[in-house]
């Protein structure tokens, strides 16, 4: 028998192999036998590892055709363990077989006779498109269970910011709190629900002040991870797959908010803000954009200025056509006036407490019609169920793609809502807290506005402003602040005279500054 060089050539899709035995060294050790039959010398030996049978690039494979070239002289035997090892598609079969005969090397197995005649060949052909049809049905498989495992409420997925994979009794692997980032995540979005954050750039600054938030390569959480937390129902306990047409499909891990508050979220991101929010707002200038000019009625910026020996904290105009244009305005002036603002919205304790007592009364009786909202809802509820059992029978009716995709689309806006309604009759069936503990936060901050503007937070300041001054303030070089309209909630306490619904006098409230 001549005694030809051999090379081996081994390959596993997954880790799984390995712990079935069809692992690297079990291929080479059944190819290492097989040559010693044949009274082969085995020269080398290549490894493809984690590669699918339906590829063709594959490092150890190009490297071994390498050495097939490089040794042509040498009459090659190249041993594979089974023909599924060389590929697992009938396509990259066949150009495989062609790039080891084109490199000089002829191909043998321990499991099958690699011929040239048509027998053979046809053989060798059946058993590649059997290999590659387990190939294609393996796939079937894993993506059915996948889909089904889904559909069953579980994310299959990379984990997003706030959450990690945990083997949970009864429920296997699943998605699970990973605090402290989790009730982080909780806060922002809750956050920007309320008010507190006015865009995502504010998010992103809030997430960038916690350590334990995973970074970008920058070192920091960028914008674009603060708008993704803000979109992904996920943190409701709602799951999207749109290549499998699941739309808010309710999920099984623990959400970090109600499905109210997204859609709260949604809608603020989708509507108009009450104040103005600049991505660039920091710590020093907490009013900039907020307070408009008196001249031109445009929002005032605000900068540092070099001075011969420090730096100076100004805020002013930056319209070209206006006459205050450039004309700087100190910070301690902006600011003491807001605080003296803030100061007189304070209400007296004997009228604040009279109508803490009258709100706790309309809270009652909101509490007694609670059960007529209830019923309501579930009548609107079937409303809507109706409406999707109709779209279901259009789609079965129809052949037409365009109209059964714009069937799903109105199927999905419907679903949303009736998650929406679902929820909101949930929360209004639930037994009610009580009227201290809903509006503590609140009272707390209509009996003293200021010492929520005192806080290091910037987004406390914000909120303040957005909450005390909805329609903004103006402010001028000459007299100060001008007359402003306060929230409804300070109007009601009855905090100014009710004819005169002035914040400041003609004169502003300190006196006239001259021109800088």
């Amino acid at each position: 028998m001549p005694n030809h060089q051999a090379v081996i050539y081994c390959r596993v899709s997954s880790p799984a192999q390995v712990r079935r035995g069809h692992g690297l060294e079990s291929q080479e050790t059944r190819c290492r036998d097989y040559a010693k039959r044949q009274g082969y010398d085995v020269v080398n030996v290549f490894h493809d590892e984690g590669i699918s049978g339906g590829l063709i690039e594959r490092q150890g494979m190009q490297a071994m055709l390498g050495f097939l070239e490089e040794n042509r002289s040498e009459s090659c035997v190249v041993i594979i363990d089974d023909i599924s090892r060389l590929a697992r598609d009938i396509k990259a079969h066949l150009d495989l077989r062609s790039a080891i005969s084109d490199a000089g090397g002829k191909l043998e197995s321990p499991s099958i006779e690699f011929g040239e005649d048509s027998d053979s060949i046809l053989i060798e052909n059946l058993l590649a498109s059997v290999s590659q049809h387990q190939r294609q049905k393996n796939a079937e498989q894993v993506k059915n269970r996948m889909k089904a495992r889904v559909q069953n409420g579980y994310w299959l997925f990379s984990p997003v910011l706030g959450y990690k994979f945990d083997t949970v009794q009864g429920h296997g692997k699943m998605l699970v709190r990973d605090e402290p980032t989790a009730s982080i995540i909780q806060e922002a979005l809750e956050g920007f629900a309320s008010g507190r954050f006015e865009s995502c750039a504010e998010i992103q600054r809030f997430l960038n002040r916690h350590p334990v938030i995973r970074r970008a390569k920058s070192g920091e959480v960028d914008l674009k991870t603060a708008i993704a937390i803000t979109e992904r129902p996920i943190y409701a306990g709602y799951i999207n797959v749109k290549k499998w047409k699941l739309h808010m499909h309710p999920a099984k891990h623990e959400p970090l908010i109600n499905l109210s508050t997204w859609q709260k979220i949604q809608e603020r991101k989708h509507g108009r803000a009450n104040a103005p929010a600049r991505p660039d707002l920091n710590e020093d200038f907490p009013l900039r954009g907020f307070i408009d000019c008196a001249s031109c009625d445009s929002p005032m910026t605000a900068a540092w200025s070099k001075g011969r020996n420090a730096r100076y904290p100004y805020y002013f105009c930056q319209t070209k056509d206006c006459a205050e244009y450039k004309k700087s305005i100190r910070r301690d002036d902006i600011e003491s006036g807001f605080e003296e603002l803030l100061k007189e919205l304070q209400p007296s304790p004997k009228l604040f407490h009279i109508v803490y007592d009258m709100f706790a009364d309309l809270w009652q009786e909101q509490i007694g019609k609670l059960s007529g909202h209830v019923t309501n809802a579930k009548a609107e509820i079937k409303k809507v169920e109706k409406k999707i059992a109709q779209l279901m029978d259009r789609i079965v009716a129809t052949d037409n793609n365009t109209l059964i995709d714009a069937y799903e689309g109105q199927i999905n806006k419907l679903s949303e809502k009736k998650l929406y309604m679902q929820e909101n009759s949930y929360q209004r069936s639930k037994p009610p807290k009580t009227f201290e503990h809903s509006f503590r936060t609140a009272f707390s901050f209509l009996s003293n506005p200021w010492k929520l503007w005192a806080s290091d937070l910037l987004e406390h300041k914000r909120m303040v402003v957005k909450l005390a001054f909805p329609e903004g303030l103006s402010y001028s070089r000459e007299t100060g602040y001008r007359t402003a309209s306060i929230a409804l909630p300070f109007r009601a306490l009855g905090v100014f005279d009710t004819g005169k619904c002035k914040v400041v006098g003609p004169a502003g409230l300190e006196p006239a500054t001259k021109p800088l």
